[in-house]
Formats: C-alpha cells, sequence, structure tokens
C-alpha cells in the first residue's frame, strides 16, 4: 500500500524565547515493512543545526529557534510504500544492547497493577506470540481507550489506576508486563491510517517485544492487532521519552500554543 503523509506542528509564543532546542524524530527509514519513497521537511522560525542516527536506530533532526520569533512550524510530507509482515520488524540493531529493553524506566515500572495483568500468563502452555496477543486483550480491557484522562507524564501504573488511555498508556503498559515475562520491550511512534477520517491531532504509538526466532514484533494493544500496511514505523525507544516525535526546551516566551495536524491517506 502507497501512502501519502503530512504532520505539521505548530508553536506560538506570547513572546520570542531567549533560547530554544528541539529533537524531531520524524522521518521514517526503510525496514522491511516499508519503504520511504520520498521525504521532506520544512522548519520556518528555526534552523536545522545538524541530523544523525541516535543509539535506537531514529532518524534525528536538532533545530534551533530563530531570534525574535514569535512562532516555529515543523512541516513533514512524504510518501511510504508498505508491505505486511504481520507485524514482525526483525533482528534487533542499534547500538542499544537488548538486554537493556528488560530494564524498567520511570513511564514503565511494574507494579501490583501491572502483575495482576500478567498473572497466569507465564507458566501458560502456549507460543510465545498467543501470550504476547492475550497480554494484549487484556490490557485494552482493563484500560479502555479513552481520551482525557492521562498525560504525557502517566505512567504505566497511573494508566491501570485511572481505568482508561490512550495508545501511548497501552504501550507503556505493554512494555512495563513484556518486560516482567521476560521479554525485552520497546515503545515505537508512528502513523496510522484511520478508516473513518483523514486528519488526526496526534501521532500514532504501539509496541514491540523481541521474540525469540522472529526479533522484534508489534503490538498494538489499542486497536487489538499487530501493525499492517496501514502502518508507518518512525522511532523507537525504551518508551515515549525516547520515541516522542519532538522534544526540546527553551527559556522565556511565556505561554506556549500548540496546535497538530496530521493526515494519513492511501494514494
Amino acid at each position: 500500500m502507497r501512502l501519502k503523509l503530512s504532520h505539521r506542528t505548530h508553536y506560538g509564543f506570547d513572546s520570542p524565547p531567549y533560547y530554544g532546542l528541539q529533537q524531531l524524530r520524524l522521518t521514517p527509514q526503510d525496514t522491511q515493512a516499508q519503504t520511504v519513497l520520498q521525504w521532506q521537511m520544512e522548519v520556518t522560525g528555526g534552523k536545522v543545526e545538524c541530523s544523525y542516527i541516535d543509539h535506537n536506530q531514529n532518524h534525528v533532526t536538532l533545530i534551533s529557534f530563530a531570534a525574535e520569533a514569535t512562532a516555529i512550524d515543523v512541516t513533514c510530507t512524504g510518501e511510504v510504500e508498505t508491505t505486511d509482515v504481520a507485524g514482525v520488524h526483525g533482528a534487533h540493531r542499534g547500538l542499544q544492547p537488548l538486554w537493556a529493553f528488560l530494564q524498567p524506566s520511570d513511564l514503565t515500572r511494574a507494579g501490583n497493577g501491572v502483575r495482576k495483568l500478567v498473572a497466569g500468563l507465564r507458566d501458560a502452555k502456549i507460543s510465545d506470540i498467543e501470550r504476547l496477543h492475550r497480554l494484549s486483550a487484556r490490557i485494552l480491557e482493563a484500560v479502555p481507550y479513552a481520551l482525557g484522562p492521562t498525560h504525557a507524564g502517566s505512567t504505566a501504573e497511573e494508566s491501570i489506576e485511572t481505568g482508561s488511555g490512550v495508545c501511548q498508556d497501552h504501550a507503556h503498559i505493554f512494555l512495563a508486563a513484556a518486560r516482567l515475562l521476560g521479554y525485552p520491550a520497546r515503545y515505537v511512534s508512528g502513523y496510522l491510517m484511520m478508516e473513518d477520517r483523514v486528519h488526526q491531532d496526534a501521532s500514532h504509538a504501539w509496541a514491540e517485544a523481541h521474540v525469540e526466532g522472529l526479533g522484534w514484533v508489534g503490538f498494538d494493544v489499542s486497536n487489538g492487532i499487530s501493525p499492517d500496511t496501514r502502518y508507518v514505523r518512525v522511532a523507537s525507544g525504551l518508551d515515549y521519552r525516547e520515541a516522542a516525535p519532538i522534544i526540546g526546551l527553551r527559556y522565556g516566551a511565556g505561554a506556549e500554543r500548540l496546535s497538530v495536524d496530521i493526515q494519513v491517506q492511501q494514494q
């Protein structure tokens, strides 16, 4: 499937920041499930300082804010050809060792809520893939998808306690639970073509677990499936903070206004 994508992020400030710097993980790369046919990034109100591949094999662009800028826009457009590989991303690559993905982070530390979710799964006489799909289904049943109750800093345990969440929360819970079961697991950010709309106000997130004999395998808890041809993978990491589309810092400028417009459609 050929997908056409557009991702525009706009920041507006009450007054020009004294200083601003952002890391952008907005550039997809070729994988066995996708081929990037074209991709462009345009920045207004700032400039590209450098780009590099990080320890998770993500393409990172570093941008600074222009002097006296009261707004900054980042617009990415491109086309990606996708192939259905049943969610299998494949062998581990990158400078981050595989064992590191067994370690909890502040957002994915397992507590009583996660332990209850995995109860009985470790000893079940089933395949790794079946075990992980059952885990995914348990998470969605315990934490139905809903906008609003959680935020970007919510931990896996907090989301379970809240009782509902979004794709980021589902991914964090999956990571905490999969690691508790002994599977290296990581967070993935990217795009999903929706069946009912083209415009979206946020990118998508899912999780991957490393399964012996297959490598990394994706699980989208929010939709109860493994990624297919509607998905475009962009970045991965231990949790949201290592794979976020945009993170950064700024000094000054007072209040900030943010708007995001994403379009994903079949070409």
